[in-house]
């Protein structure tokens, strides 16, 4: 226990809609056999619009009503949400349904909502102004502004479930998920809460949002071979693949986790955050910010870098994130970062910008909890600047006691949560 928070912090449940499947079962199942959930878009057509750019990581046979089954309600939501908020509120179910924790007028008001996205209702944005500009203002609907803000997803979800503690959204680019599970962290071990249902959604495959990352060259254009296009850490690694999806957890205080006999997948001990103050883009060039955000984290945890066998990091796929992150975790690691498997969860579900650090997350608590790390597929042409185990194309089997997630974003923001086998 660290002497200064004596409240700690678990997690109890783990809800994921990806474009690896429908839940935590299935999610994990695919982590492990490293299959990919990267195919050639279907949610528009990019050929028509002159897009060179044709695969996604999209999440594939998502109805709502199988979530929530009355007519009027997945009607009304159908309305009123956008997709990153059905996938919000899809998640959550799960998650909840997953801890096995029902939320009670008693107990409603020390239940958060902090639920993070990069771009937000980017679909409803980009739609409905070109309903504007075709059709003319009286075209738009009443719910335009609710289906588009980036808070929709926490504030429907505490409306859903009658969260009345804090609701919130953080929007820090691909760390967005991961700050938002840091905040709650944060949150209950500053006993302003014991329970958050907390995690990050994006729904962000449409022409705009695909143009525009690829007229920055982020995205990579192995249109010949989607399964194979997310390679991090490969020397031929051209750029990222976009994805989508929501996984939300229920973050919970050790004792009332306790009281009511909820299964704990892992402990969340510490975290840390930074920002390169560099590039608006471009990590830094020597990782100094990852650096950093990693060094408070082993100080919050009270922990020794010796101390960490796991990192879920970032790993994008780009050539300058793979490079930098790697050598971030050099720098602090020194020696025993050649002790560390590190695995990159977006080789499987490309990068799902605000869900990043989210389902990054879920994968460190499920790996802590089972004593498995999944594997970093498509590791195929090894980059020699990235040469740290990167357990690839093989799930494993190992001793984890500690270990970490990073997320890092567009905007240099840099996010680290430190977890632990649950004793």
């Amino acid at each position: 226990m660290n002497a200064k928070y004596p409240r700690r912090v678990v997690i109890t449940g783990i809800g994921m809609v990806t474009p690896l499947g429908l839940g935590r079962e299935d999610n994990w199942k695919a982590l492990l056999e490293g299959r990919s959930g990267v195919d050639y878009i279907t949610q528009f057509n990019p050929e028509e619009i002159g897009i060179d750019v044709k695969i996604a990581a999209e999440v594939k046979d998502f109805n709502i009503a199988d979530f929530y089954p009355d007519r009027r309600k997945w009607g009304s939501m159908l309305k009123e949400m956008d997709r990153v908020t059905l996938f919000a509120m899809a998640a959550s179910k799960l998650a909840l349904e997953d801890a096995k924790l029902e939320i009670r007028e008693a107990n409603a008001e020390r239940v958060g909502t902090f639920i993070g996205t990069g771009v937000g209702g980017i679909i409803t944005t980009t739609a409905d102004y070109i309903r504007l500009m075709e059709q003319g203002p009286k075209k738009l609907g009443l719910r335009t502004v609710i289906r588009l803000m980036p808070n929709a997803p926490s504030g429907q979800v505490a409306i859903e479930y009658g969260a009345k503690g804090r609701a919130k959204s953080d929007s820090t680019a691909c760390a967005s998920g991961l700050d938002s599970l840091f905040d709650s962290f944060m949150y209950i071990r500053d006993n302003r809460a014991d329970v958050m249902i907390s995690g990050g959604s994006e729904a962000c495959i449409n022409s705009f949002t695909v143009a525009s990352f690829n007229n920055m060259m982020a995205l990579s254009k192995r249109n010949s071979d989607p399964k194979t296009a997310s390679r991090p850490f490969n020397i031929d690694r051209d750029g990222f693949v976009l994805g989508e999806g929501a996984v939300i957890m229920i973050v919970e205080e050790y004792e009332h986790a306790i009281r009511r006999g909820a299964n704990i997948y892992a402990e969340i001990v510490g975290g840390g955050a930074s920002c390169d103050a560099s590039h608006i883009v471009a990590p830094h060039a020597t990782g100094d910010g990852a650096s950093r955000a990693i060094r408070e984290a082993l100080r919050d945890s009270e922990l020794q870098p010796t101390d960490i066998d796991y990192v879920n990091v970032h790993g994008t796929s780009t050539p300058l994130n793979d490079e930098r992150e790697t050598m971030a975790i050099k720098t602090v690691f020194g020696d025993h970062a050649y002790k560390l498997a590190v695995s990159s969860t977006k080789s499987m579900v490309g990068h799902m910008l605000g869900g990043a650090g989210a389902i990054g997350a879920a994968a460190t608590a499920l790996s802590l909890h089972e004593q498995r790390v999944h594997p970093t597929i498509n590791y195929i042409n090894p980059d020699p600047k990235c040469d740290l185990d990167c357990v690839p194309n093989t799930a494993r089997e190992m001793k984890v006691e500690h270990a970490m997630c990073e997320a890092l974003g567009f905007g240099g923001h840099n996010t680290v949560l430190v977890m632990k086998k649950i004793s």
